[in-house]
């Protein structure tokens, strides 16, 4: 293998083309006009924000250890610590420490929150009484979930950790793929509640717990231009691949837009969404195709709004909330971007800025309303939340059809079986966020691997692993 392909400029496509910058002469192909797909930045009121994911996991070390490799480690910053915080039953409550997911594994700090109602708690209370057989194959988060501890604790609990991270719904997002150890629990049956408290870690050392997530200093977006400076690969942007054609020795993708009418290599990585990445495999892989193109994916936006510090009434307090959609808004969480990362209060000591994310699977009506109405809706339910707010100095929306991957029911079979369909075509590999993973960590690893098997001329498994 001497030439690769790589159509597809985000995160999955550029961690590819950073562990193949020493084993062949990469081009990716990207076409926005710029890399980084959704990792990118805005500006609102002259301050730069991240359009995008604003963290990433630190719990485990793919997307940390790219972000030390490209130079941008001395970068790397810890969030304020915060309580993580959910609106409903009309007040922000904090979630215990130590939940999974939402999943409480301290009932009596849960009771003190005032989370669920005295019914809810009741009724979850009960977990451990009810019978526990195995669970067989695949089900929903909440088929599970409700049967164990009450539909209330899914709908206020669950529900929106889980919006959070895939703008969809439990009722239809796969257990085995969002929630593996879960899954791995309701297999061998019994008590949910009992086996995650044994799983719990022991008291608290004296030295501090690792962070959770980590962000960068000037915006995570950073990373991704970072990538693309550093890893040796011939990026063009503006230009698409319109079809993939097989050569005698390898691939051929044919362009469209600025660049080249065409490219040739031995191999090529697909990194682009499912949606995009189906009619270029049909020719080739027609179940993998019809797979892909079976997959949903929600849109969503984020509404970014800067406010003149010295005319709030009061800072809000903490790093941000949840909303689960059973209260009926259209905001589903908020970041209070200001209090979360020093660096940006330190570039913007005058302004705070928030940012509230809209848009769950099946709400694409809402997001057809114009910037301005979206803010100001967004606007108003901030201020039923944090109180009195100004008028924002200015805001930024910044929009994202069809950004986020469903992992449905059966979803790592729907993985396996594409995996299986195209691994007769030598010299092809997919990587990206409908596979392994929606988080930045995930996908770094799935570029990561993606290019480790096209180096070993191995097949990967239905999570993508060698």
């Amino acid at each position: 293998m001497r030439s690769v392909i790589i159509i597809g400029g985000g995160i999955s496509g550029l961690a590819a083309a950073w562990h193949l910058r020493s084993q062949a002469e990469v081009t990716v192909v990207e076409a926005g006009p710029q890399p980084g797909g959704i990792l990118r930045t805005g500006t609102v009121a002259g301050i730069p924000v991240d359009d995008g994911a604003e963290a990433m996991l630190a719990l485990r070390p793919e997307a940390v250890d790219l972000a030390k490799s490209v130079g941008l480690g001395a970068d790397l910053e810890v969030p304020a610590r915060a309580p993580v915080t959910v609106w409903t039953r009309d007040a922000l409550r904090p979630v215990p420490a130590g939940h999974v997911m939402g999943i409480p594994t301290d009932l009596t700090a849960l009771r003190e929150t005032g989370l669920l109602s005295a019914e809810g708690l009741a009724r979850l209370s009960r977990e451990e009484e009810l019978p526990a057989p195995p669970v067989e194959g695949d089900t929903s988060v909440a088929g599970y979930l409700a049967e164990r501890l009450g539909q209330e604790a899914v709908d206020r609990l669950v529900e929106p950790m889980l919006g959070g991270i895939y703008a969809g719904r439990a009722d239809r997002t796969s257990l085995r793929a969002a929630l593996p150890a879960v899954a791995d629990i309701a297999a061998r049956g019994g008590s949910l509640l009992a086996a995650l408290r044994d799983r719990a870690p022991a008291a608290p050392a004296a030295r501090p717990a690792p962070p959770v997530m980590l962000g960068l200093r000037g915006g995570l977006a950073r990373l991704p231009r970072a990538i693309a400076n550093t890893c040796g690969a011939r990026v063009l942007t503006s230009c698409r691949v319109r079809e993939l054609q097989r050569t005698g020795t390898g691939w051929r993708a044919v362009l469209t837009g600025a660049g080249p009418r065409a490219l040739e290599a031995d191999a090529v990585v697909l990194a682009v969404p499912a949606y995009a990445a189906a009619p270029l495999l049909r020719p080739h892989a027609l179940a993998a195709a019809r797979e892909l193109g079976a997959i949903e994916h929600a849109t969503t936006a984020l509404v970014t709004l800067a406010f003149d510090r010295a005319l709030l009434p009061e800072v809000p307090e903490g790093n941000g909330f949840l909303v689960p959609p059973v209260e009926g808004r259209a905001v589903k969480a908020a970041t209070l971007l200001s209090n979360k990362w020093g660096w940006l209060a330190e570039t913007a000591p005058d302004t705070f800025v928030l940012r509230a994310s809209v848009g769950r699977l099946g709400e694409e009506s809402l997001l057809g309303r114009e910037d301005g109405e979206l803010a100001a809706v967004c606007l108003s339910e901030l201020r039923a939340v944090l109180g009195p707010l100004p008028r924002p100095l200015d805001f930024h929306v910044s929009r994202w059809a069809r950004g986020l991957p469903q992992y449905a029911v059966g979803h790592l079979d729907t993985v396996r079986a594409v995996r299986t369909a195209v691994a007769g075509l030598p010299g092809l590999e997919l990587c990206g966020s409908a596979y392994e993973g929606v988080g930045v960590a995930a996908c770094v690893a799935g570029g990561r691997d993606a290019a480790q098997r096209l180096c070993a001329g191995t097949e990967p498994d239905a999570r993508g692993r060698r």
